[in-house]
């Protein structure tokens, strides 16, 4: 996979921040930009019109599903990727019925979370 987009990642994590960008970086060679939490993702977004959010779903001052929903107000064909370390069946289905790709945990494994990328790349725009 060669995939040149624009991603914005939204983690309140710098550590995970860190290692999602790496693996980021595995896909091809995308344009990363970076937020610390939902208002900065939202900011971000408006200014940057990325192609990709990542979104993990607990974080200060405007969490994830908060966010995606702000997201897709704005775009309504935006391709966000929920990422998050838990995993309750409620939280899922919301994600989903606000239009996420994708719901990744972080606790997989680096392998699984580069599949999970790389499918919903290819299902999104197209194998490249």
């Amino acid at each position: 996979m060669n995939f040149q987009g624009t991603i914005l990642l939204v983690d309140d994590e710098a550590h995970i921040r860190k290692y999602v960008g790496l693996i980021l970086r595995q896909l091809g060679s995308p344009t990363i930009i970076e937020a610390t939490n939902g208002e900065e993702g939202v900011a971000a977004y408006l200014r940057e019109n990325p192609d990709l959010v990542l979104l993990d779903v607990n974080m200060p001052i405007m969490d994830g599903i908060e966010t995606l929903r702000k997201l897709k107000e704005i775009d309504p064909d935006c391709v966000v990727v929920m990422l998050t370390s838990l995993a309750n069946r409620q939280t899922i289905e919301q994600a989903v019925e606000l239009g996420a790709s994708n719901y990744i945990r972080k606790d997989t494994s680096r392998d699984e979370i580069t599949t999970a990328l790389t499918e919903t790349i290819e299902a999104c725009f197209g194998a490249s």
